[in-house]
């Protein structure tokens, strides 16, 4: 599959807390953490689980910065 995205980081599935809509799913990125909202229809359709491998794929108009006063 080739993809238009090029923020593109590969992870390691560590947690998967499902709602009754939506998902959250927290990937390992070289010892960061990365959370996606997700449906929780499309983790069943992807079938992913904790441990395994996936491709975080960021596609965003604004990425915002903060610093401490």
């Amino acid at each position: 599959m080739r993809l238009s995205t090029r923020n593109q980081l590969t992870g390691t599935v560590t947690a998967i807390n499902p709602g009754s809509v939506m998902a959250t799913v927290k990937v390992d990125v070289s010892g960061q953490e990365v959370t996606a909202a997700v449906t929780r229809e499309a983790v069943e359709d992807l079938g992913i689980g904790v441990g395994d491998p996936v491709v975080v794929l960021v596609k965003s108009t604004e990425v915002m910065l903060a610093v401490e006063d």
